[in-house]
């Protein structure tokens, strides 16, 4: 066991006015399991790279083991599988190579194969399985589920509960509270580490949210309180005053008004005092603004329906079969293992484009909201992005503002914008469209836990008709009314 310290920690990009970090001081066991959450844009990708030391920064990070960072680059995509792990680990026996990936439920016929023909999940698992074959390392894991379906997800949970030494930064809960033991989480105001997995980590963060409102409303009342009796205290005083000029006992009266206003002022420096309290006391709490979504009602209850529908990728047929009715009011959620063919069925209902047999049935004149999975090509402005597609710029704006887009973001071409600000940019944009049926395809990656949950809640309180694709299982628990398995 060891310690990795991190002393006043500060650091901003370049030509950046803000701070990601501002005198940042924490400890981390090196035998910790930790998960590592917090809203896109607040710095977690940032932070790993600082432990790789790839940018300078001012203050202190102290660490006696080496970090590996994950995703790694491949040089040469095109190499065997099994020359690729040599590079990773060249010291590690084949036979332990051939372990680690069994119990990532690697076949060891992938070995044999050139890595840039593995599936994207098993180039994830290959990844890990070689970074954690290297000893004495401590690995940093940058959302490696982006690529996994549920299965996988299950999987590469149940390898890293047997390993410890690592960062995980991930917004699947139900993945970190399978694998994690510590939660390290960037708040609005300042950096916290608790003890247990990331459900923990969501109950102690709501009591102290409801502690710290509970004593702001206390504060309120208080407040309230000594502002009426300054403004009575000063009343009195004027009036003593009044009396003194008046002809009254002149010396008694300005005593009395002396001693008013003297109390007067023990009240005004109680207010300050109550008022400064207040001013930070929420500054840690995570806004979690109520979303809004107003579908269009469609003139018929069945809103599109696919019957023994086959589709080819290639010289490979993917689906054969496949039947799908989605009716208003439902949301159906789309499961399979990856290359089962579920963003071929969205992208047949969405673009028509998939070559296919079977029928493919959508209602007359039916208006889809369309989110794809890929949301890497998104560049310009978001005035621009909101006039190309005809929405309500005003509108848009705030939806964005409700997902925790700051003031700085709205400026920034969104070729700048992290893979969690893209998403939320291509949500936001479907959320103000007036469609019948909202498609969205793998929606979540890269977004953060607290706007998942904002999702959630707005899909459950509106009567939207969906077809999704998501992985994370309890967004999917909570939101579908009706699951579709993909063979």
């Amino acid at each position: 066991m060891s310690l990795i310290d991190v002393s006043k920690l500060t650091f901003a990009y370049d030509g950046s006015y803000d701070d990601i970090f501002t005198d940042v001081s924490f400890q981390i066991d090196t035998d910790w399991k930790l998960g590592f959450c917090g809203r896109n844009g607040r710095g977690k990708t940032t932070f790993l790279k600082l432990l790789m030391g790839k940018y300078e920064y001012a203050g202190a990070i102290c660490a006696s083991v080496a970090f590996d960072y994950f995703p790694l680059e491949v040089a040469d995509p095109h190499e065997n599988t099994i020359g690729v792990l040599d590079r990773i680990a060249p010291d590690a026996e084949l036979w332990k190579k051939q372990k680690e990936l069994s119990k990532l439920a690697v076949g060891e016929d992938a070995l044999h194969r050139a890595f840039s023909t593995l599936s994207s999940g098993e180039q994830t698992k290959v990844l890990l399985a070689g970074l954690f074959l290297r000893e004495n390392n401590f690995l940093l894991i940058d959302e490696p589920t982006n690529h996994l379906d549920m299965a996988g997800r299950q999987t590469v949970a149940r390898y890293l509960q047997g390993k410890s030494g690592f960062i995980l930064v991930s917004h699947d809960r139900n993945f970190l509270d399978e694998c994690v033991d510590h939660v390290l989480s960037i708040n609005k105001a300042k950096i916290e580490i608790t003890r247990g997995n990331f459900s923990a980590w969501a109950e102690q963060k709501m009591r102290q949210d409801a502690f710290e409102l509970a004593q702001n409303r206390k504060l309120e009342g208080e407040i309230g309180r000594l502002r009426k009796a300054a403004t009575q205290k000063a009343g009195w005083a004027v009036e003593a005053e009044k009396k003194k000029w008046e002809g009254g006992d002149r010396g008694f009266m300005g005593r009395k008004a002396a001693k008013i206003m003297k109390r007067s002022k023990i009240i005004e420096k109680r207010m300050d005092k109550s008022i400064g309290e207040k001013s930070k006391l929420l500054k840690n709490i995570e806004s979690a603004q109520r979303l809004e979504l107003k579908p269009q009602a469609f003139h018929a209850k069945r809103l599109l329906a696919l019957n023994d529908v086959a589709l080819r990728y290639g010289d490979r047929e993917i689906l054969r079969g496949f039947n799908l009715t989605l009716d208003a009011g439902e949301r159906v959620a789309l499961r399979g293992g990856n290359g089962s063919g579920k963003s071929s069925v969205i992208k047949l209902i969405c673009e028509g484009s998939s070559p296919h047999a079977g029928s493919v049935s959508l209602g007359g004149q039916l208006v889809v909201s369309y989110v794809p999975q890929d949301a890497s090509s998104l560049s310009g402005t978001l005035t621009d992005y909101a006039a190309q597609w005809k929405i309500d710029r005003t509108i848009f704006f705030a939806m964005l503002n409700k997902l925790d887009f700051s003031r700085a973001q709205f400026d920034k071409d969104m070729s700048d914008y992290s893979a969690g600000q893209k998403k939320k940019a291509l949500i936001a944009r479907s959320l103000c469209e007036r469609a019948h049926v909202y498609v969205w395809d793998e929606p979540l990656n890269y977004i953060d836990v607290l706007s998942r949950m904002q999702i959630e809640e707005l899909l459950l309180e509106c009567d939207a008709t969906m077809l999704f694709v998501e992985h994370d299982k309890a967004f999917c628990d909570k939101v579908a009314t009706r699951i579709v398995e993909l063979e």
